[in-house]
């Protein structure tokens, strides 16, 4: 017989698994960057997160949730900010198109050159 916390994990995983799924499809179909943007990190940390939880249910040991939080948090926080690095490069670099955006702030930056180092 299934314990209530084995088919609470089961459903978790798999919920996690297509939303990783879906992440993957959108990260190849989608046309431009800011959607294969949002393709690659959206599902994908919400899927990491619902699997993290269910592996947590079904051992039911303090030790695994201190290694997952840790593997969460730092999933969390990576994610957004390489995303935002690509999607300012792509804006630098034109890839973006500027018709697509409501409120474009780095447009001044992109008119004006980089500073001289020294």
């Amino acid at each position: 017989m299934i314990d209530v916390l084995d088919l609470i994990a089961l459903v978790l995983i798999l919920a996690g698994s297509l939303l990783c799924l879906t992440a993957a499809i959108g990260l190849v179909r989608f046309n431009d960057v800011a959607s294969r943007l949002h393709a690659a990190t959206k599902p994908q940390i919400l899927g990491l997160l619902l699997i993290c939880i269910a592996i947590a249910l079904a051992l039911e040991s303090w030790p695994v949730v201190a290694f997952l939080v840790p593997v969460m948090l730092l999933q969390m926080a990576t994610a957004p900010l390489s995303a935002h690095m690509i999607a300012r490069q792509a804006h630098r670099n034109g890839t973006i198109d500027d018709r697509d955006l409501l409120v474009d702030e780095l447009a001044e930056q992109k008119q004006t050159p980089p500073a001289a180092g020294g």
